[in-house]
């Protein structure tokens, strides 16, 4: 697309944002679609371009040439015949098998020699209106004519069948012999080259420097290069120049980015559960993991072994553990209809056809249900497979949570030292807690019942005790409460539940039907005043929260305070009336069911939120939701207290209750400690000795060990110490969500129908048979699948993976469906080279980077992409790489591309996940109600310019800039994105706030550089285009920025408009007219097809 062609006169319009639609109809988008899949004869023909749609059925090889059954044959069985007479035995028809030699010749469907009397030639020459006819009409495929002659031709020549392709272990071959050996740098150019002069074809020259170093910084780092990068390598003239260039490239941390990006579609990567809520999920450690290992190059079977079981490995570093973050990337569900072994099976299901596709790009999911109908893999063979990820310990319920288990804590890079030192040092301490223990135990033993309760009760007595409420003191069942820290009452109330107590014999029960009515006590407390609550409570399993003691008006706008319970957060409300005046906070973290915990609320009078606390034993919590933070009227009422209700219900159910207690003043957080400790260890001091149990014997010794024990006492400050480093550490960091293997011996069943309640067959690990065995001495685990995968003799992983890299470079591999190598996938276009790739791949020590640089340094990567008539004739979508590669960008690329250009891009590496602009209501379109991820509030500062590799994945929602350019919901693996060409990816690329701040940006840093619009203009073009304009552009752009200025000149509002789009700041010193037409020329410049495309 030429300049001229893009920029088409703009007519004035009212708002500068509606500008820019005025050249859409003018952009010309880069890759253009796939078109049909051509026949391949021995030196290969063309396969379809990058990205587009899927190929349509190979026709057959002209029936003067020898016929190939891999070649010619294979792929019309495998399209027209497979599907009923393959190796899906349950779907197979008339018993008739065409996949095997000896099951066709067996059946005279093959008389080898003799196509007049096999029944495969009578039925497929049957007109289409005969009910034998062949395929048959319902399943809407025909043979072609030169189909059908090929077949017979196969048949006539002995009907010689061959295995697949790629389940042969590739052998490094002989490179071939070419004429043009000047041509050549390295060994992929003799694969290419012999190819193209056999179809007397010549590679295009090659590219020109800039070109070639804005291609192979894109390759290799995702970004163009800088103007000095540019102009540097044009400078060097030494013959390595080039050479340098790529080492310099690949030693980027960029490049680590780039390749990760690619690698994140493959694990399935995302920030969200994927399901139901779809919550968010930390993962980004997982993230970073890939980053830094392309970036340290890593070894690729060692990426591979880390990945699949580096919690297998003896003693994992923390980055092995983190590594295996790619088997915890799967979608999961805490939705609560959800059946807990139909969900285990949907987890090993996706982790076996995520690893299958990975690794050997196979579509074994296709025998979940049933056998493979094209592929040699049985249904049981498919869950033998299964069996390696189904040992995990990860609970199938993700709880709605970030950090579903099993989950490690990572330290920031500057404290894992530190982290290892405090670790090593806690456990020293603990072992040094222990020997004392063990001498001081013997002491204890000896005083048998001489341990006072009262004395116990009264060195932790705290003053101001307005009411107390042990719940259960005594023999029976009946509450005994202390009034203004003196006065006790017994009060036996019926109906009421009572449970097993943790500071006296019997604990409330709350709820509904078991609320205890206090009478009027607390009514001095108020808005302005100090005072402090708290209970002993149990939240069981049921518990739905509610309130837990209160003495609250519900009638007048919620007068009063509670101690509540939001499910299994401690809360409290201080209300004069809600929600406008009134204190509501919350804890972040979740009480565990079915255990005791001390809670206590303090407030100070202040009618602010910080005035408001809540510990839990003991401990503050710093981590809290605050709701309502502003109190500045009376909290007094004429209800009375109680205890598993507000007044007029809300009780929380399913929640024991002991020791009651409120004070009318503010208790500091030592007295707290110190009344959790004395309530439970009088009671159990109250017991005698033979009837303690041996928990609560553990729990009175610990108390005794801590005021009678120096030793002890300085032991557990340090360890407290510690811990408290460890904690610190721990918050700074992040988590990981990992592998574990259950002990248990790994299994699974046969389903049918794939059906988790349909068990069939039990099977152990195994390998498809297909493939070479696993050797006796590998584990049937995960490690033994990775070293399997990883054999000399394992045909595809090699095979794979360089032909993956091969795409992310190229657009499209040397298999086109990198995807599928099975039987209905492509032909290699260059089957010697991919071998010869695979094995030198393999015995380099699986070195990615080595691979790449032989790659990009290639003649054949180095061609320039300019195309002739005789080459669109004979190799139109360049499979035959008769020139160089030109495709439309990722979208990812794209996005970061503008950042670049326009000096906006963060250089920060890693972290977490960021938030940059998006439309509104994207998320909040698909969100439930209480999701976390429901409304996006795009985040400030630096990450609004982080590279797309760090935005924030809601797997139900993905980025919708990037949704628009073919980026994939990452709730599958996906191993090739499509490519598609849609009017709102040049309305994304033209008025997302994004691409406008970009070009606001550029047109900020050439309007600085000088004054002479001239200079402005190649400044720009060299930025954006890592070229200058040629004259006959020059003159377009000129004539575009005279009438953007015109535009802006005479309607400021809109110039002004303009240049507010995004949080960066305009300069305030440029005039506004100005920088609005240059903002709209950058942008213009950025929407070319020659920037968009690679």
């Amino acid at each position: 697309m030429t300049l001229s062609a893009f920029f088409v006169p703009f007519r004035a319009l009212a708002r500068s944002r509606t500008l820019v639609l005025a050249t859409l109809l003018a952009t010309a988008w880069g890759a253009s679609n796939a078109s049909e899949l051509i026949a391949q004869d021995a030196a290969g023909a063309t396969d379809p371009t990058a990205g587009e749609d899927k190929p349509a059925a190979v026709d057959a090889t002209p029936a003067t040439s020898s016929i190939v059954y891999n070649r010619d044959v294979r792929p019309i069985l495998a399209d027209n015949c497979f599907a009923c007479h393959g190796p899906d035995s349950a779907s197979r028809q008339g018993d008739l098998r065409l996949d095997l030699r000896d099951d066709a010749i067996a059946s005279s469907a093959i008389v080898a020699g003799d196509p007049a009397t096999s029944e495969l030639i009578r039925r497929i020459e049957l007109p289409d209106d005969d009910e034998l006819a062949m395929p048959p009409t319902s399943g809407h495929k025909r043979l072609t004519d030169a189909q059908k002659q090929t077949l017979v031709q196969w048949i006539a020549e002995g009907a010689v069948y061959q295995p697949h392709w790629a389940f042969i272990a590739p052998l490094r071959p002989e490179l071939p012999t070419v004429s043009d050996q000047a041509w050549v740098r390295n060994p992929i150019d003799q694969f290419v080259l012999a190819q193209l002069e056999k179809l007397g074809l010549k590679p295009a020259i090659d590219a020109d420097r800039r070109t070639l170093a804005r291609r192979v910084s894109l390759d290799l780092t995702g970004l163009p290069p800088t103007v000095e990068q540019v102009e540097a390598f044009i400078a060097d003239t030494a013959p390595d120049a080039y050479e340098r260039l790529v080492d310099s490239l690949l030693e980027s941390k960029r490049y680590g980015e780039h390749r990760g990006r690619y690698w994140l579609d493959y694990a399935r990567f995302g920030d969200t559960h994927g399901i139901h809520f779809d919550n968010y999920r930390e993962m980004w450690s997982y993230r970073d993991w890939v980053i830094n290992a392309f970036n340290r190059n890593l070894a690729f079977d060692q990426f591979t072994i880390e990945q699949l079981a580096g919690d297998l490995l003896p003693q994992p570093s923390l980055d092995q553990m983190v590594a295996t973050g790619f088997n915890r990337c799967n979608i999961t569900t805490n939705e609560g209809g959800v059946i807990a072994e139909e969900y285990k099976v949907l987890y090993a299901r996706d982790r076996t056809e995520t690893t299958s596709l990975v690794w050997m790009a196979l579509t074994t999911g296709c025998a979940v249900c049933h056998d493979h109908k094209f592929d040699p893999i049985s249904q049981k063979e498919f869950y033998e497979l299964s069996a390696f990820f189904n040992n995990t310990t990860q609970p199938v319920m993700d709880g709605n949570v970030p950090n579903t288990p099993p989950v490690i804590p990572v330290p920031m890079h500057e404290d894992r030292q530190r982290f290892i030192e405090v670790q090593t040092a806690v456990k020293d301490a603990q072992q040094k807690l222990n020997e004392i223990r063990i001498t001081e135990k013997q002491r204890f033993d000896g005083m048998g019942d001489k341990l006072s309760s009262d004395e116990i009760a009264d060195s932790a007595t705290i003053e101001n005790l307005i009411l107390h409420g042990l719940l259960g003191e005594g023999a029976g069942p009946a509450s005994t409460l202390i009034i203004d820290g003196k006065h006790r009452m017994r009060i036996s109330q019926s109906p009421l539940k009572w449970g097993e107590g943790h500071t006296a014999p019997a604990a409330l029960e709350i709820g509904p039907d078991s609320v205890l009515n206090v009478g009027q006590v607390a009514n001095d407390l108020e808005h302005d005043k100090q005072f402090s609550y708290g209970a002993w409570i149990n939240p069981k399993a049921g518990n739905i929260g509610g309130a837990v003691f209160a003495k609250m008006n519900e009638s007048d706008d919620y007068r009063g305070f509670d101690l509540w319970l939001e499910g299994n957060r401690i809360g409290a409300h201080i209300i004069h009336k809600w929600p406008d005046n009134a204190l509501k906070v919350i804890t972040k973290n979740p009480l565990a069911a079915n255990q005791w915990h001390h809670v206590f609320i303090t407030y100070s009078g202040s009618g602010n939120e910080e005035g408001l606390q809540i510990y839990l034993n003991g401990v503050r919590q710093d981590e809290r939701t605050i709701t309502s933070k502003s109190l500045t009227g009376s909290i007094r009422n004429e209800v009375p207290m109680l205890i598993g209700a507000r007044s007029n219900g809300s009780s929380a159910n399913n929640v024991l209750v002991n020791d009651v207690r409120i004070y009318d003043r503010l208790l500091a957080a030592k007295e707290i400690a110190q009344i959790a400790s004395a309530s439970r260890i009088s009671y159990l001091a109250a017991r005698p000795a033979a009837s303690r149990s041996p928990q609560q014997s553990d729990e009175l010794f610990a108390w005794w060990l801590n005021l009678n024990s120096p030793a002890y006492g300085e032991a557990v400050a340090q360890l407290a110490t510690l811990n408290q480093e460890e904690a610190a550490i721990r918050a700074r960091g992040t988590i990981a969500h990992v592998m574990t293997e259950r002990s248990d011996e790994a299994e699974a069943f046969v389903l049918a129908r794939g059906e988790y309640d349909q068990r069939g067959e039990r099977v152990t690990p195994s390998a498809p048979a297909v493939f070479p065995p696993m050797p006796d001495d590998l584990p049937r685990n995960r490690m033994g699948l990775a070293k399997w995968l990883l054999r000399d003799d394992h045909p595809l992983t090699a095979r794979v993976t360089v032909n993956r890299f091969w795409q992310e470079v190229f657009g499209v591999g040397l298999v086109a469906s990198s995807g599928d190598f099975g039987i209905t996938g492509d032909l290699p276009s260059h089957p010697e080279l991919l071998d010869w790739l695979a094995v030198d791949f393999r015995q380099s020590g699986w070195d990615v980077k080595r691979l790449l640089r032989m790659i990009v340094t290639s003649s054949t990567y180095r061609q320039s992409a300019q195309t002739d008539d005789q080459k669109l004739a004979i190799d139109r979508d360049n499979r035959m790489l008769s020139r160089g590669p030109r495709f439309r960008m990722d979208a990812e690329m794209i996005r970061d591309y503008m950042l670049q250009t326009s000096g906006l891009l963060s250089a920060k590496i890693g972290g977490a996940s960021v938030k940059p602009y998006q439309p509104e209501g994207v998320w909040e379109a698909v969100a439930m109600r209480g999701s976390n991820t429901r409304d996006y509030r795009p985040d400030q500062g630096e990450n609004l310019y982080r590279r797309s590799l760090y935005t924030f994945w809601k797997r139900s929602a993905p980025p919708a800039s990037m949704d628009i350019f073919n980026a994939p919901s990452r709730e599958v693996c996906t191993i090739r994105r499509d490519r598609t060409n849609t009017p709102l990816q040049a309305l994304a690329t033209l008025n997302d706030p994004q691409a406008i701040e970009a070009a606001r940006q550029l047109a900020a840093i050439v309007i600085a550089a000088s004054s002479e619009p001239q200079v402005r203009i190649d400044l720009m073009a060299k930025r954006v285009m890592a070229r200058s304009l040629e004259s006959r552009e020059i003159e377009v752009v000129n004539d575009s920025l005279q009438a953007l200025s015109k535009h802006f000149q005479e309607n400021p509002a809109a110039a002004t408009e303009l240049i507010k789009v995004g949080e960066s700041p305009a300069p305030a010193e440029v005039q506004v007219s100005e920088l609005a037409a240059y903002t709209m020329l950058a942008n213009q410049l950025m929407n070319l097809d020659e920037v968009l495309n690679k």
